[in-house]
């Protein structure tokens, strides 16, 4: 058996995402900047996706902003926002656990000039909102704190942190990635005056993403160029990707309750049974506010690339934390944030359901990883220790 438990790094594209997409290969390949026929069907196509995606965030259409992903919407958000406003003032604040698209962003702007203050998270992955108020300066531009983590699925305050950003005159910006298509997101109720969001998290093809910016909010360009996306971004538009994003954005809130009644089952079988089958073992982010389809849990005494090894052996894909960091031999700085040890945070592993997962897939894994681990263990000095411990007890 073959079982894919890392939709947190990327969903397969659905079926009905592609059939929209595949005219626009050939057939509607139009560029939206010329003026005859083949251009306007083109620009219509974009025009009815950045209808779709502005009606899934509750925002008006001229707000939405495609780019190329969620990585250059956070980029563009914080350096946009940062340039624009480099008169008025330097401080950023944001929160040690983002995804590296908005820490490394941040400590390029460091070597800029700015001032970036990283808050802390307590042991569940939440900010303190008290720290927050304390950090904001007379000099503080922007806050960009993410909705949900892609590593332990802890989903921050955002509403009340955008509020927060108001009272001081501050501009709020959160990266919505992980949290697009598993929560209900109305931009008006949030009141953030940015949001990055992407198309691969929510079955829809890679490549391509949308940058929320509210009306009136001074952003700088990234990209210079032509006059595509209203003189903001430039570069002429992936319109087979952007209707599928549409399309995709479309699905996601159709019937968003069922989708995560499915995965909140699925996530609270696999934490339940693991955490009675596996001793030793820690679950990651916050037990109730987390995003639906997320299993973050640390074992003890094992190395996490060698689990994922061994259950990739058996047919089972995971992950031991961010996609973009799996290269990496450094531990999840998420992790590390949250007071993990460095050996325990080796030993983590990310375990994400999405609407594909079946039952029997999730009985599967019950079956196979409580062994492997175990297996693991028994190669531990350390586990070797406290077994004998417990023996003497």
């Amino acid at each position: 058996m073959k079982v894919y438990l890392d939709y947190a790094a990327t969903t397969p594209v659905k079926k009905e995402v592609l059939e929209e997409m595949i005219p626009y290969f050939s057939e509607k390949f139009g560029n939206p900047s010329s003026i005859h026929s083949y251009g306007r069907e083109s620009k219509k196509a974009i025009d009815v996706a950045r209808d779709k995606v502005a009606k899934s965030l509750n925002a008006k259409s001229q707000e939405i902003y495609f780019t190329g992903g969620g990585s250059e919407a956070d980029n563009w958000a914080i350096k946009g926002v940062a340039y624009a406003l480099r008169n008025k003032g330097n401080h950023i604040i944001t929160s040690k656990i983002e995804h590296h698209a908005v820490l490394h962003t941040c400590e390029y702007l460091e070597k800029e000039g700015f001032e970036v203050t990283y808050l802390d998270v307590d042991d569940n992955g939440l900010i303190d909102l008290q720290e927050l108020k304390a950090a904001i300066k007379d000099n503080t531009i922007l806050i960009t704190i993410m909705y949900a983590n892609n590593e332990i699925g802890t989903i921050q305050p955002i509403k009340e942190i955008a509020q927060i950003a108001k009272e001081r005159s501050v501009l709020s910006h959160t990266d919505a990635v992980q949290a697009y298509g598993n929560i209900e997101m109305d931009v008006e109720e949030l009141g953030v005056d940015l949001l990055s969001i992407s198309a691969h998290k929510v079955y829809g093809p890679k490549g391509i993403g949308a940058l929320y910016v509210k009306k009136a909010v001074k952003l700088h360009p990234l990209v210079h160029g032509g006059a595509q996306e209203r003189r903001r971004r430039a570069g002429t538009e992936n319109i087979p990707a952007i209707v599928g994003f549409g399309k995709a954005a479309e699905i996601a809130y159709e019937d968003l309750q069922q989708h995560n009644k499915h995965l909140m089952k699925l996530r609270d079988q696999l934490i339940s049974e693991l955490m009675v089958k596996i001793p030793y073992t820690k679950l990651n982010g916050h037990p109730t506010k987390r995003l639906p389809g997320n299993v973050n849990l640390s074992f003890e005494f094992i190395e996490g690339e060698s689990l994922l090894l061994s259950l990739d052996m058996v047919g089972i894909a995971g992950s031991s934390g961010s996609a973009c960091t799996s290269g990496s031999l450094d531990p999840s700085h998420v992790l590390m944030s949250i007071g993990l040890s460095h050996e325990i945070a080796h030993g983590s592993l990310r375990l994400t359901v999405g609407d594909f997962t079946t039952q029997e897939e999730i009985d599967y894994v019950i079956e196979k990883l409580p062994p492997i681990v175990d297996r693991l263990r028994q190669m531990s000095p350390l586990y070797e220790k406290v077994k004998g411990d417990t023996k003497n007890v």
